[in-house]
């Protein structure tokens, strides 16, 4: 958590990034090195101020990690076009079985609008070069 945390960081560096965002930053990471937690209750400290700041710099500045919209599309997908399309199935069949039919077709409509989503990022810049994992 902490390395993931400390290249976070680094990225961080490399984007243009608004005061408001520096300072909030700092103040997380401020927080972070005056911390005399230890164990698991540094790693949640750790991983607050890491969200705090991946919400920040992604409300204001567009700036996010690699494949955050494929993630944010399969889950969207399944759920906003799988289970719709899973129902209007089953009912049109008349066989409420079906409605797990729906699902692999919203993720991957999800995964495919997520996915280039992603690369429009890259390209303009506004991604970060890793993937955050909790």
């Amino acid at each position: 958590m902490y390395d993931q945390f400390e290249r976070l960081l680094i990225e961080l560096k490399n984007k243009p990034l608004s005061n408001k965002e520096i300072i909030t930053i700092n103040e997380n990471v401020d927080a972070i090195n005056t911390s005399t937690l230890e164990g698991n209750d540094f790693a949640k400290l750790i991983k607050t101020n890491q969200i705090q700041i991946l919400k920040l710099i992604q409300k204001e500045s567009k700036i996010v990690p690699q494949q955050y919209y494929m993630t944010l599309g399969t889950i969207t997908g399944m759920t906003a076009i799988g289970l719709p399309v899973g129902v209007a199935f089953g009912y049109a069949l008349g066989n409420m079985g079906l409605l797990g039919l729906g699902l692999p077709i919203g993720l991957a409509l999800g995964a495919i609008i997520g996915k280039s989503l992603d690369k429009k990022a890259f390209e303009n810049n506004k991604q970060l070069g890793l993937a955050i994992k909790y």
